[in-house]
């Protein structure tokens, strides 16, 4: 057997220097340590959503306000988590507040039957994102299980054509070409290998038999931030249409980029769309719609009609509060400009990171960060990371930012708040110069670093 390769001096230094931060991580934060001793008794691991779990022990927050969080030790952070784009409206968005009293004290909370708020919201998410039919559900991932149901109802078939790094929820998920292994249906999902490439998921789909439907997000999430091109996804829509199955767009995170979502701004035209995250206004929120023919397989009128259930669908605080969203927050108007803004703060992002080993992916208010050998640029699907990362600089950057007071995901995902100051965004850009300059030997390529 061949010995593995030794360590770069690029790697040595990276691995002290995380040192180092993992320890002051510790000496700072002992009521976080001391909340996960706690936790690990009743919940395994010490959390119940393992997204959270991070090493050495996770840092416990006890209070957010606006753009910022607070962890129990007293550290104040902005929150570039943004609770993975659900908390698009911050912490403590007074709209948010008002409406949640209101409907508390004026309608009560789940009552049993419908109410005119479910129809209120349901409007307006048909006119915001031209669904002819829409139905509520808990989360993003409900959205998505039922669109598939009512696909495979619709169509009569059971296979579901899928992209490598895809997420669809926390039961459906395709990282590196294949199905998690908490997956439901495994067997019902065919995943393209490579996301981005047109004549391979031409192939896929025109060569898959007993084809219900394609799911694909117009920018992969989880996967990174990676944006779907124009001609990649208007190519996928095309042979969908052409092989009859239903082409259902996964916008739960992306539906913030662009006001009708993103992927009308770009011509897609579905046949079913999910949505979620943020338009709950930070409540448990999921939602899937499109056009009637096949929505109407949830019709409970129609004789044989698939059952959609859920104690929760239209629990009366999510009705009044995604409606307050859509009509007085983040309105077509305020959309447009947030994700401007953010399209300037990724550019700035990537010019400090000009020549490093950091790249910057993402739209709008959505970006990745991804830590590379060789600083690539050229990211179209997570296959071309594959055997570059390098995960001990992205965590090195992950405990940096702590210290420095921004709360960021330690896999390098960042969902910007509305309300977050310019200062702060400023602050951020600086930081990540700062970070550049003090690891320049780790951090570097070429000229700008002695290692290469």
């Amino acid at each position: 057997m061949a010995s593995e390769r030794p360590p770069s001096p690029s790697q040595e230094a990276a691995r002290a220097a995380l040192g180092a931060a993992e320890a002051r991580l510790i000496t700072n934060n002992p009521l976080s340590k001391a909340q996960h001793d706690l936790a690990v008794g009743t919940l395994p691991g010490g959390n119940t959503r393992t997204l959270l779990h991070t090493s050495p022990f996770p840092l416990c927050m006890k209070q957010g306000k606006d753009a910022y969080v607070w962890d129990i030790d007293g550290h104040k952070y902005v929150d570039f988590v943004g609770e993975l784009s659900a908390g698009l409206l911050g912490h403590s968005h007074p709209t948010i507040h008002s409406t949640l009293l209101s409907t508390f004290s004026d309608t009560g909370l789940s009552l049993g039957a419908t109410t005119p708020h479910e129809q209120t919201f349901a409007a307006l998410l048909c006119d915001r994102f031209r669904l002819a039919r829409v139905r509520m559900t808990n989360s993003g991932t409900e959205a998505n299980l039922h669109a598939l149901a009512g696909a495979r109802h619709f169509t009569g078939r059971r296979k579901v054509v899928v992209f490598s790094g895809g997420y669809h929820g926390a039961v459906l998920s395709f990282p590196d070409g294949k199905p998690a292994a908490n997956t439901v249906d495994r067997q019902d999902f065919v995943v393209v290998s490579r996301y981005n490439d047109l004549s391979l998921a031409r192939q896929v789909i025109e060569q898959t038999e007993d084809l219900a439907a394609v799911l694909v997000e117009p920018m992969q999430g989880a996967g990174g931030c990676i944006p779907g091109t124009r001609e990649f996804l208007q190519g996928v829509r095309q042979a969908a249409r052409e092989k009859g199955v239903v082409f259902i767009l996964d916008e739960v995170m992306t539906s913030r980029l662009a006001p009708g979502g993103l992927g009308w701004e770009m011509g897609l035209d579905p046949d079913m769309v999910t949505l979620g995250k943020y338009l709950g206004g930070g409540l448990a929120f999921g939602a899937f719609g499109g056009r009637e023919e096949v929505m109407k397989v949830y019709d409970p009128r129609v004789e044989g009609a698939l059952a959609h259930s859920g104690t929760f669908n239209n629990n009366t605080l999510v009705m009044c509060a995604g409606t307050a969203v859509l009509r007085e927050v983040y309105t077509a108007a305020v959309c447009v400009a947030f994700n401007e803004r953010g399209e300037k703060f990724r550019e700035r992002l990537g010019k400090v990171a000009k020549s490093s080993r950091l790249s910057v992916t993402g739209r709008g208010s959505l970006i990745g960060l991804h830590f590379t050998e060789d600083g690539t640029q050229e990211i179209g699907c997570g296959e071309d990371l594959r055997g570059k990362e390098r995960p001990d600089l992205r965590d090195l950057f992950w405990f940096e930012m702590l210290e420095a007071g921004f709360w960021t995901t330690r896999r390098g995902f960042i969902a910007m708040i509305l309300g977050t100051p310019d200062d702060e965004l400023d602050r951020f850009v600086d930081a990540l110069g700062d970070f550049l300059e003090r690891y320049r030997d780790i951090m570097m390529l070429g000229e700008y670093g002695p290692w290469g």
